[in-house]
């Protein structure tokens, strides 16, 4: 029994916003001197990101146009939990359904009223009911939908939704479960002048993903999903974390977080692909998370791999920037855009990372439906 994503759809928000003028309200907005400002202009171009996207235009407006942030010099009265709660309720639903719709459109033919589990996915909000019944009702889909909710695992969150819709499918052929991954990162901008938190303003975005998992292969391109395998690096527990305070969520993201992937990055490969008695030289594509471009570059060091078998990852991160759980399936979404009858059975690794230090990988198989 294999389980197949036969289907994958994005979506952003509107506002794309490049990375020199994100860079010019940070620096406003933590009121940072010549100094910093030089210093954080460098952090940004370092990046590898030219673009990202928002549900706030006020990171590219003028003060006086702010909508979300006070119109003052230090944003006060910054805001608090509640109004970011209201945001995400406000956006993440419609973004959601644009990802789901973009998806469907790739199945020739497909009826929402087939799927039978549904597993939303996110780390930046929730409520009760909440987006997951939303998604039910406009989409007009069986109120019988088996429902999951996987919240607050950080940027490899797509990867449980996928290990959860593959243990579906393998155990009731019949199965179609649709996977929402929706984040709204931007909505919770810290004002902290350490180095965490101004490392962590740098690389986040807003997006969504979607994808439709069946025990069969769909009628054009499909891709099994073949083993997944996951690890913890419990040293670097406290490098990457996300708590909710009181002025939303807030991330501490480390400056060392790609050394701790680099130690343990050729492990957890092994270990992978001895679950599937193959090696790394078996492996054709890549679709590998852009936790940033410090990572990529590790990953390849250890792998013996080429900037170029890199691509996709690459260009997500230059175009939208790291968008929490939802951003490995636009690296595949990409690398799927390239697929074409004779790649069937090629393998693609894939890895993503989060908070733990947790590292969570998986291989996929290319099948066609001709």
């Amino acid at each position: 029994m294999k389980s197949y994503m036969n289907a994958i759809g994005t979506a952003n928000p509107p506002h794309r916003i490049s990375q020199t003028d994100i860079a010019q309200f940070m620096a406003g907005a933590t009121q940072l001197d010549e100094r910093e400002k030089r210093k954080l202009s460098v952090l940004y171009r370092t990046t590898g990101i030219q673009y990202r996207h928002t549900v706030l235009a006020d990171y590219q407006n003028d003060p006086e146009d702010y909508t979300f942030y006070p119109n003052t010099p230090d944003l006060e009265p910054f805001p608090t939990i509640g109004p970011r709660m209201d945001l995400y309720r406000q956006y993440a639903l419609p973004l959601s359904m644009e990802a789901v719709k973009n998806c469907a459109e790739m199945y020739p033919g497909f009826q929402f009223s087939k799927v039978t589990h549904l597993i939303t996915v996110s780390c930046t909000g929730m409520y009760a009911p909440g987006i997951d019944i939303e998604l039910i009702e406009q989409l007009n889909m069986p109120t019988s939908v088996q429902r999951t909710a996987i919240n607050f695992m950080g940027c490899y969150g797509a990867f449980n939704g996928l290990k959860a819709a593959d243990a579906i499918c393998r155990s009731n052929p019949d199965a179609c479960v649709l996977v929402v991954c929706v984040e709204l990162c931007t909505i919770h901008f810290q004002k902290k002048k350490t180095e965490d938190h101004l490392l962590a303003n740098s690389l986040f975005a807003d997006g969504a993903a979607a994808v439709i998992v069946e025990g069969q292969p769909g009628p054009v391109i499909s891709v099994s999903m073949e083993s997944f395998y996951c690890d913890l690096a419990l040293a670097g527990k406290k490098e990457m974390t996300w708590d909710i305070s009181n002025f939303g969520f807030e991330m501490t993201l480390s400056s060392y977080i790609p050394d701790l992937i680099k130690g343990g990055i050729r492990q957890l490969t092994d270990q992978l692909l001895r679950k599937m008695k193959t090696r790394i030289r078996d492996i054709d594509l890549f679709a590998i998370h852009p936790g940033g471009r410090r990572i990529l570059e590790v990953i390849e060091e250890q792998l013996g791999m080429e900037r170029e078998d890199n691509r996709y990852a690459y260009r997500v991160l230059k175009e939208y920037g790291n968008m929490s759980s939802p951003t490995v399936l636009f690296v595949l979404k990409e690398l799927w855009k390239d697929l074409r009858v004779g790649d069937a059975g090629k393998n693609i690794l894939s890895f993503a990372f989060g908070p733990g230090l947790t590292m969570e990988s998986m291989v996929l198989q290319v099948w066609h439906g001709d």
